[in-house]
C-alpha cells in the first residue's frame, strides 16, 4: 500500500544496567511482560492472513490516513458503526417477528381448514369406496375383453381368409394369377398351422379350420388342374418363351402327384395327336385350315426310296429336338422345385409312394419320357411307311442302306433321349426288318447266281458274278463307312454283311477253281482273292477279313512257287539227277555209288549239262509264261524269283554231291584203285551254282 500503517520505530537507546534511570527489577516487570507479549503478538501475526488482508483493504477503501488523530478516532468510529448496525438489525428483526406472527395465525387457520377437509374426505371415501371397487372390476374386465378381442382378430386374420380370397382360390371364373398363388400359399400355411390347434385340449376349432382349409386347398388344386389342361390345349411350344405362369402352375401342381401325372398324360396325348397330324401333313401335304406348310410334301419331292426314308427320319429328329428344347424349360429349369413339390406331396399322401428306394423325380428322365410319348404317333406312322418301303423293293443294297440310316438315327436319338427311351424300340424294329429284308434279297440273288454257274473264264479272270458282287459290296461298304456303326463296334457288324454278300460268291469261285488244272486253279483263286482284297483294303473295318484273305493268297502263292520250282527242275533236266540223289545219304559207301547211277553216266550227264545250258538263257521268261494269266504282275515276278531260288538250292545240292563224289574217287583213298584216268563228274557237268544264280537273277 502507498501508506504504511506501521511506521518504523527508532530503536530504543541502550541503557546501561548500572544507569540510575533503569527501573527497579520488581514492580515494572509486568509492564515489560505485557509489552513483550504485545510485540510477540505483532511479530507473530502473518500479513498473508485473509482477515488481516480484508481489514487492510477496508481501511484502504475508507481513504484513512495513518495519523495519530486517525488512530485515536478509529476505534470510536468503528464502535459507533457497530452500534448503528446493531440498531438496524434489531429494527429488521422486529419486522420479521411481526411477519412471523401473521404467518402463525395463517398456519393456524390452515390447520383448522385441513381438519375440516379431512373430515369431508373421510366421509367421501366412505361413500365412494364401493363405487371405486366396482369401477376397478369393470376396468379389469374391459382389459380382458380387449385382449380376447385382439387374440380373436389375430386368429381370424391368420386362420381365415376373406371371401374375396376364397373366390379367387376356388372360382373357375377367376383367372390363375399372382393373387391365386398368394391365396393358395396362405391357405396352405393355415392348413399347416392347424397342427398347433390340434395340440390343445379342445380340438373342435382346429378340426373345423383344418376341414375348411382342406376343402379350399382341394378346390384350388382342381381349379389349377383344369386351368393347366386348358392352357395345354392352346400352348404354343414353337415359342421358346413359354408362359411363366404355366411353369409355376406345374411346380405347384406337383404337390398333388396324381393330378400332376394326369396332367402330363393329358399333355402327352394332346401333343401326340398334334405331332401325328403335323407329320402326316408333312408327308402328304394335306394340312388343316389352321396349319400352313412352308415346304413341299415329302412324298412329292422324295422320289428315291432312301431319300424318302431319310426325309421322314430327319423330320422326326428335327421335331424331337424342337419338342425337347420347348419342354426343357418346364422340367429342367424347374426340375428341383418340381422334385421338392412331389416330395412334399408324397409326404402328405404316403400311399402314393412306390415300393423301393427309387428316385422321386428326375427332371431329365421325365423330359425324355414325355418327349418319347409325344412322338408315339409319329413313330407308328414312321414305322408303317418305312416298312412299306423296305418290303416293296427287292434291292438288297437299298435295304442295307436303310438299315444303316436307321442305325445312324438310332444312335442320334440315344444321345438325345437316353438309352431307356421307348421310341428306340422303333429304330431297333426298323433296323432288324431292313436287315432281314437285306439277307432275304441277298440269298435270292445268290441262289440265282449259283444256278447260272458253269465254268471259269478262259483267261482265269474273276467271273462276272464276282465283279457284280464287288460292285454291290462297294456300295454297302461306303454306306457302312458313313454310318455310326463303323465307329461304335469297329466293323464287327460288317462281318455279317460280308458273310451274306461276299462269302457265297467266293465259295462259287472256289467251286469253279476245283475244275481247273494246275496252275490254273491257283491262278484263278489268286486273281479272285486279289480283286476282292483291292476292294476291302479301302476300308479299315475289314482288316480282320483282309488278314484271312492274305493267308489264303499265301497258300495259293506257295502252290505256284512249288509248281514253278518243279517246272524249272523238269525243264532244266535236273529232275533225273535229283531223283537219283534222293536215295544217297552222307555215308562214304553211298557217295561212291553216285558215278554208277544211270543219270550220272558220262553220256547221260553230258546230255543233261548241254540241256541245262540251252535252258538257262530263257528260263525265267519261260517260267513267267506259265503265270501270264495271273493279273498281279509283281506277284508273277516274285513267285518266279522264289522258285528260281529254290531251283538254285536244288542245283547246289546236286553240285555238292558231285563234288563229294569227285573228292572221294579222284582225290581220296580210292584214287590209287583207278587204273587209268577218266573224266570227273565236274568235268562232265561244269556249271557252278554261282553261274546259275547269276543267269537266273
Amino acid at each position: 500500500m502507498a501508506t504504511s500503517y506501521f511506521p518504523e520505530r527508532s530503536a530504543p537507546p541502550v541503557r546501561d544496567s548500572s544507569s540510575p534511570a533503569s527501573p527497579a527489577p520488581g514492580a515494572p516487570s509486568r509492564s515489560a511482560n505485557a509489552l513483550s507479549a504485545r510485540i510477540t503478538s505483532v511479530l507473530s501475526a502473518s500479513y498473508a492472513d485473509l482477515e488481516i488482508r480484508d481489514a487492510l483493504e477496508t481501511l484502504d477503501s475508507r481513504q484513512i490516513q495513518n495519523t495519530a488523530e486517525t488512530r485515536r478516532q478509529l476505534r470510536l468510529d468503528v464502535q459507533k458503526e457497530v452500534v448503528e448496525c446493531n440498531g438496524e438489525i434489531v429494527k429488521d428483526f422486529g419486522q420479521v417477528a411481526q411477519q412471523l406472527r401473521r404467518i402463525g395465525s395463517a398456519i393456524s387457520s390452515l390447520n383448522t381448514f385441513c381438519d375440516e377437509m379431512r373430515t369431508h374426505i373421510a366421509a367421501a371415501n366412505r361413500d365412494t369406496g364401493p363405487v371405486l371397487e366396482e369401477a376397478t372390476s369393470l376396468i379389469s374386465q374391459r382389459k380382458q375383453i380387449e385382449a380376447k378381442q385382439h387374440i380373436l382378430t389375430a386368429f381370424a386374420s391368420h386362420f381365415f381368409i376373406s371371401e374375396t380370397d376364397s373366390t379367387v382360390l376356388t372360382s373357375t371364373a377367376e383367372p390363375v394369377n399372382e393373387e391365386f398363388f398368394q391365396a393358395l400359399t396362405r391357405v396352405r400355411r393355415i392348413h399347416h398351422d392347424c397342427q398347433v390347434l390340434l395340440g390343445t385340449e379342445d380340438q373342435r376349432l382346429g378340426l373345423e379350420v383344418l376341414e375348411q382349409s382342406s376343402k379350399q386347398i382341394n378346390a384350388a388344386y382342381q381349379k389349377l388342374y383344369r386351368w393347366i389342361q386348358r392352357e395345354f390345349k392352346t400352348l404354343d411350344l414353337e415359342n421358346p418363351q413359354i408362359n411363366a405362369s404355366v411353369r409355376r402352375s406345374l411346380r405347384v401342381l406337383a404337390e398333388r402327384p396324381a393330378l400332376f401325372q394326369s396332367c402330363l398324360d393329358f399333355f402327352a396325348e394332346a401333343r401326340e395327336n398334334i405331332l401325328s397330324k403335323s407329320f402326316y401333313a408333312a408327308l402328304t401335304g394335306s394340312a388343316s385350315d389352321t396349319q400352313q406348310l412352308n415346304t413341299k410334301p415329302i412324298e412329292f419331292q422324295a422320289h428315291d426310296p432312301l431319300r424318302y426314308v431319310g426325309d421322314m427320319l430327319a423330320w422326326a429328329h428335327s421335331t424331337t429336338v424342337s419338342e425337347r428344347e420347348a419342354l426343357e424349360v418346364l422340367f429342367i429349369s424347374e426340375g428341383d422345385e418340381i422334385k421338392r413339390s412331389i416330395q412334399a406331396g408324397l409326404e402328405s399322401e404316403p400311399w402314393l409312394r412306390g415300393e423301393g428306394d427309387e428316385e422321386i423325380f428326375d427332371g431329365k428322365k421325365a423330359l425324355d419320357q414325355l418327349v418319347s410319348r409325344d412322338l408315339a404317333g409319329v413313330a407308328r406312322l414312321l414305322r408303317q411307311r418305312t416298312e412299306q418301303v423296305i418290303q416293296s423293293h427287292d434291292d438288297a443294297t437299298l435295304a442295307y442302306k436303310i438299315a444303316n440310316l436307321v442305325g445312324f438315327y438310332k444312335s442320334t436319338f440315344v444321345k438325345l433321349l437316353g438309352a431307356d427311351s421307348e421310341i428306340l424300340d422303333l429304330f431297333t424294329t426298323l433296323e432288324g426288318s431292313a436287315m432281314r429284308q437285306f439277307r432275304a434279297n441277298m440269298r435270292d440273288h445268290v441262289a440265282t447266281v449259283q444256278s447260272e454257274l458253269s465254268v471259269a473264264p478262259g483267261d482265269l479272270s474273276p467271273p462276272d458274278f464276282l465283279e457284280e458282287a464287288l460292285q454291290m459290296l462297294k456300295v454297302l461298304a461306303r454306306s457302312y463307312d458313313t454310318s455310326i456303326a463303323a465307329v461304335d463296334n469297329g466293323g464287327d457288324s460288317f462281318q455279317s454283311v460280308l458273310a451274306e454278300t461276299l462269302d457265297p460268291f467266293l465259295s462259287g469261285c472256289e467251286n469253279l477253281g476245283k475244275g481247273l488244272e494246275e496252275p490254273g486253279n491257283a491262278i484263278f483263286a489268286i486273281n479272285c482273292l486279289t480283286t476282292v482284297r483291292a476292294v476291302l483294303s479301302l476300308y479299315s473295318f475289314t482288316s480282320d477279313r483282309l488278314g484271312d484273305m492274305d493267308d489264303t493268297i499265301g497258300e495259293h502263292k506257295s502252290k505256284l512257287i512249288e509248281y514253278q520250282t518243279e517246272y524249272l527242275t523238269h525243264a532244266s533236266g535236273l529232275q533225273p539227277l535229283m531223283g537219283a540223289l534222293s536215295e544217297i545219304d552222307e555215308s562214304l559207301d553211298s557217295i561212291r555209288t553216285i558215278p554208277k547211277l544211270p543219270p550220272f553216266m558220262p553220256e547221260s550227264l553230258v546230255g543233261i549239262s548241254q540241256h541245262l545250258d540251252e535252258f538257262l538263257p530263257s528260263a525265267l521268261i519261260d517260267a513267267a509264261e506259265n503265270l501270264k494269266q495271273l493279273r498281279n504282275r509283281s506277284m508273277i515276278q516274285e513267285i518266279t524269283e522264289e522258285a528260281a531260288g529254290k531251283f538254285c538250292e536244288g542245283f547246289e545240292f546236286v553240285e555238292s554231291k558231285i563234288l563229294a563224289a569227285d573228292d572221294l574217287l579222284y582225290n581220296g583213298t580210292d584214287a590209287d584203285l583207278t587204273e587209268e584216268q577218266t573224266p570227273t563228274l565236274r568235268d562232265l557237268f561244269p556249271r557252278t551254282s554261282g553261274e546259275i544264280r547269276v543267269l537266273l537273277s
